[in-house]
């Protein structure tokens, strides 16, 4: 979980373990790849208006690196008109979701793309 407001950020990795997913909590892009790359999650879910660096270039940096380019990516941002859409999904975005996300459609995603055990 990659967001700026750590707050939100906490909120969701805490949402996210309740539903049975391990989780982490990141507050900027930069570290957000640095931990991806070690943590090798099979979903990121990305705020996209960070400052510094946003959640189209994290997208794009994570999809470059070996060990995270078949990531799932799920943007999580205010951001949800069709032009935001396309730009999501042009910058590597797999999935998008606007705030606030209702848990159960979040956990229905995530069950969806969750890996063959």
């Amino acid at each position: 979980m990659v967001d700026d407001h750590r707050d939100a950020a906490d909120t969701m990795a805490d949402v996210l373990e309740l539903m049975g997913h391990e989780a982490k909590a990141t507050y900027d892009g930069t570290r957000a790849i640095e931990v991806a790359a070690s943590f090798r999650p099979h979903a990121v879910l990305l705020d996209i208006g960070m400052p510094r660096l946003d959640g189209y270039a994290v997208a794009a940096r994570l999809r470059a690196q070996p060990e995270t380019h078949s990531t799932v990516l799920i943007a999580l941002t205010g951001w949800g008109r069709g032009a935001d859409r396309r730009r999501a999904t042009e910058a590597g975005f797999d999935h998008h979701l606007t705030k606030p996300v209702d848990p159960a459609a979040l956990q229905k995603l995530l069950t969806a793309i969750e890996p063959s055990k």
